[in-house]
Parts: structure tokens; sequence; C-alpha cells
């Protein structure tokens, strides 16, 4: 394709999905033999499911633990942080992804919208805790957690459970992402079934004069709202695609 051309007063806003980690060897939520392969999602990333078997779910993710820790950073990563290095501020990167690949391979101006695999918090912080809301905020953290007794307990006497989102809980950092789509002029969204919300709707999301390119092996769900579509692997399509002026 094409090469992306991002002038002085130019910002680039990043969202990448399960593709880009797929190409380091950790399977996808959809694929057929992927993750959630033999645990409903019901049982291991629902709050209802902490509340029903704590222990389940911490075996699950620790597992998931195990797997990324083995994984590496494949040249996608490679490739965005190398484009953070250049553009510096004028570069944002929103990762559907809970792994650190994009940390590990140099990425620093990004956030985790879906939480973080080696992070964990109380189970009784954030919103909507009320009088028995705790204070203490996620916490780096690659513990292995895999029976009821092995669950660490927080000063306040809550469990220890993972940072990560899940389904029926809102989505991290909105606010600045929204901000940083707002001030975007080119989005480029990779590796994304385009069927999860709300990250679905940021193409939406953008100004008319923003230049909206999908890069991933399928065409997303959401393909009509892209103004360039790349059929292609993130790793081949992404290394010295973006020329900085």
């Amino acid at each position: 394709m094409e090469r992306i051309r991002i002038g002085p007063e130019q910002r680039l806003f990043v969202l990448t999905g399960a593709g880009v980690s797929a190409e380091s060897g950790l399977k996808t939520f959809r694929d057929q033999d992927g993750l959630w392969e033999g645990s409903r999602v019901e049982d291991v990333a629902t709050p209802e499911a902490w509340a029903r078997d704590a222990a389940r779910v911490w075996r699950f993710y620790s597992q998931r633990r195990r797997e990324a820790r083995k994984a590496e950073p494949n040249a996608a990563h490679r490739a965005l942080a190398d484009m953070e290095q250049a553009l510096g501020e004028r570069f944002f990167l929103c990762t559907q992804n809970v792994d650190d690949l994009h940390e590990r391979a140099g990425s620093r101006r990004l956030v985790h919208m879906h939480g973080e695999l080696f992070a964990s918090r109380c189970e009784f912080s954030g919103a909507g805790m009320g009088a028995f809301a705790c204070s203490r905020g996620p916490f780096q953290d690659d513990s292995l957690y895999e029976t009821e007794a092995a669950i660490a307990r927080c000063a306040c006497g809550g469990r220890i459970r993972p940072h990560i989102v899940w389904f029926g809980e809102m989505p991290l950092k909105m606010n600045r992402i929204e901000r940083e789509i707002a001030q975007s002029t080119t989005m480029l969204v990779v590796g994304t079934s385009g069927a999860v919300y709300p990250a679905a709707n940021f193409v939406h999301w953008a100004g008319a004069h923003v230049r909206r390119i999908y890069i991933g092996p399928e065409e997303p769900g959401n393909a009509d709202a892209f103004s360039e579509i790349v059929l292609g692997k993130a790793g081949e399509v992404l290394p010295g695609l973006v020329d900085v002026d």
C-alpha cells in the first residue's frame, strides 16, 4: 500500500487487537482452538464467575500468564514502537490486548483498555463499590494463583483479582482515548475483529477529515467505516509503513 505520511502538525492514533498478539503465538478469543476453548466466557471472564469460583478464574489467568511469558514481541510490535519513537507525543496507541508485548517492544504512549495481564487489584477497588470501596489501585503482579488458598489478600481483606476488564465491566481510560481520537488526523486499526464494542466504534468517532486504515488478514466486521483496507499480516505490512515529516 501507499506509505502513510505524517506531517509536522498531524497525529497518529493506533488501535491494536488480538491479531497482533496472534503473530507472536498467543491464541485469540475467536480462534477455533482459541484461548476460551473448553472454558465458557461465563465461567472465567465475568464478575459472576469470580463470585462463583475465584480459583477457577485465577487458574485460567495464571495459564495465560504462563503463555504470555514465553511469547516475544513480533515485527508489528517493533514497528509501532519505532513509529512512537519518530512521532513522540503525536503518537498514541490503544490496545485491546492484555499482554505486555507492546511494552516489551518499546512502546510507552499506550493504554490497555481491557486491562493488563501482569497486573492485579483488590476485588473491592474501582467505581460502584460504595462504602466498600478500597483505595488500592492496580499493581504489577506476575504471580500464579491456582487454588483458593493461594489467592492473595489486600490489606482491606478483599481478594486480589486480575486487573482485567471482564464482560459486563467498563473499559479503562475511555476519557483519554476519546481525547486522542478527537485530536488524530490518521487512524490505524490493526488486527481487530470489528465486533467488540466500544473499540469497534472508534473508527466512527474519528472526524470526517481523518484517514482511516485497517490492517489485518481478514476484513473486520466494520469494514465499511474505513477509507482503506489492507489485507495481510501486521508484521509484514507495518514495518516502514509510516513516513514522518
